[in-house]
């Protein structure tokens, strides 16, 4: 069938199951936008190409499918790039299809609109795979490559970069099926290796982290059947029900998590790097023997060396643990395991009480299913990550590691997109709302009820907190903060300034039953 580039583009998107997107239309990838409506896409516009890539990533998180965004060449793929380097850092499945420079042109260049260098290379230096196609017959062939990386192994990012001639020229084309990817079995001897190591343990303990997304039952029988408690990164906190008894909450850098490991004999950590991003103070103490279970390989010997590795699926590899472990715990300590989670439990409700009644109230809120995503700042990492409990996968979005600011007001709209019928609530500072502050538009505009939620300690806390510890006298961190209720209002959301407990939960109440976003806004935290 004779298809121009940016009709494969739609049509071959569509293939994969793609019904949303989110991008910004420019003069070179018009042609694809001609083709989405016919091929059922939803499109959304955010208001910065980054927005559009924070959002997918976002979609990616709640959904565990890849997310796209789609955007024209150059300055917006560049826009784009930060966050493609977020969803790396966190092995999230994002998908940025680009416009690119002519096919034909000279090397050096002809300064045409958007001219850059070389827009793969840049990319390429960033995601998974960057790829630049040279034909219309390619163009499905490269989005079906990319959903076969991306839902195989460890998921990255991708980018498809598609010349602007290419996606006005025709060509007879064939759009592949979706490849159908089959999960591999673990290796039964590292299997039998780790569950005799397991089933002899006294003192077993279990790190899970945003590799266990997909296996939390499994996750959860595992530890039951060790009598083990269990601990959860930032990009794993919901892989196990933080209201569990074996819960000892999220977050590695807590003290009492590192007395855990070091009086622990026999440590389990599935899908988790064990990064320092992850653990802030140093790596984990010596002490325990260690089985690592993780998809990626190269993984498994990174940052902490495993005496039994398990290379495969999560929740392929915790089932099969627990058919060779037995049906009761080996030689564990009667009673342990609930001494360590319950201080665990305790400590982390100590995290963020400088700011208790506005997490309180945001975990009341949400209730078991509803959706946290979280934004690179104070209120956060010392706070939510472990005092805001969550009990479901998936329902809580941070970005660890690159750690963007900015990040979740966008990952918010996109989790509302993806689960419009659960609660979602985004948590920023006032540095960071400033990053994507023009989002609120593009969430004013979908008409989503969306809490938004700036704690507002007029500027960037942490660093003022970091020179001041230096010696330093802070410079460049205060910021006057904008009437932030006035800005939001003007953007079409409802906003609310509180500076109480009582008022706050009532206007979180009210956020959820809008017809648009509310900015709530608190100062002085």
């Amino acid at each position: 069938m004779s298809r121009s580039g940016g009709e494969a583009v739609a049509q071959a998107l569509a293939a994969h199951g793609v019904e949303l997107v989110w991008g910004i239309p420019g003069t070179h990838n018009l042609e694809i936008y001609a083709h989405l409506t016919a091929a059922g896409i939803r499109h959304v516009l955010p208001r910065h190409e980054q927005g559009a890539a924070f959002a997918a990533d976002g979609f990616a998180r709640v959904t565990g499918r890849p997310g796209v965004c789609i955007t024209t060449s150059g300055p917006a793929v560049l826009n784009a790039a930060t966050a493609l380097g977020q969803a790396y850092s966190d092995s999230v499945p994002v998908l940025l299809v680009s416009a690119g420079m002519p096919l034909r042109r000279p090397g050096r260049g002809t300064g045409h609109l958007h001219e850059t260098r070389d827009l793969t290379g840049a990319l390429e230096a960033i995601v998974g795979v960057s790829h630049r196609v040279g034909s219309v017959e390619e163009i499905p062939v490269a989005v079906a490559q990319a959903f076969a990386t991306m839902t195989s192994g460890r998921p990255r990012p991708q980018h498809i970069e598609i010349p602007f001639d290419v996606l006005e020229e025709r060509a007879d084309v064939a759009i592949p099926a979706p490849v159908a990817i089959a999960v591999p079995e673990p290796d039964g001897a590292a299997l039998d290796a780790a569950a005799a190591l397991l089933a002899g343990a006294r003192r077993p303990a279990v790190i899970a982290g945003g590799g266990a997304q997909g296996a939390a039952g499994a996750l959860a029988a595992v530890a039951e059947r060790l009598d083990a408690p269990v601990v959860t990164t930032f990009n794993g906190k919901g892989a196990f029900d933080e209201d569990h008894p074996l819960s000892g909450g999220t977050g590695l850098h807590r003290r009492p998590v590192h007395e855990l490991v070091s009086e622990s004999d026999v440590l389990l950590v599935v899908g988790s790097e064990l990064a320092p991003a992850d653990l802030w103070e140093g790596p984990l103490p010596d002490g325990p023997r260690i089985v690592r279970i993780d998809v990626d390989p190269a993984q498994l010997v990174t940052n902490a060396v495993p005496e039994v590795a398990v290379a495969g699926d999560a929740d392929r590899a915790l089932r099969g643990l627990l058919g060779r472990i037995g049906e009761a715990p080996g030689d564990a300590e009667p009673g342990r395991a609930a001494r360590w989670a319950e201080r665990l439990r305790d400590d982390a409700r100590e995290a963020g009480a400088r700011w208790d009644w506005v997490l309180d109230a945001i975990g009341a809120a949400l209730g078991r299913s509803g959706v946290l995503a979280g934004d690179s700042t104070m209120v956060c990492y010392y706070g939510a990550a472990a005092r805001v409990r969550r009990h479901v996968p998936r329902s809580f979005l941070y970005p660890t590691g690159f750690g963007t600011l900015g990040y979740g007001l966008p990952a918010a709209i996109g989790a509302k997109l993806a689960k419009p019928d659960e609660r979602v609530l985004a948590l920023l500072g006032d540095g960071g709302i400033m990053f994507t502050l023009p989002e609120l538009a593009s969430a004013a505009a979908l008409g989503i009820a969306l809490p938004v939620v700036v704690v507002d300690n007029a500027g960037y806390g942490e660093i003022r907190d970091e020179m001041q510890a230096r010696g330093d006298d802070p410079l460049a961190v205060d910021i006057a903060p904008p009437d932030f209720v006035a800005v939001a209002r003007g953007l079409g959301c409802r906003a609310v300034h509180v500076e109480d407990a009582g008022a706050f939960a009532d206007a979180l109440e009210t956020a959820f039953g809008a017809d648009r976003p509310t900015l709530v806004h608190v100062p002085g935290a």
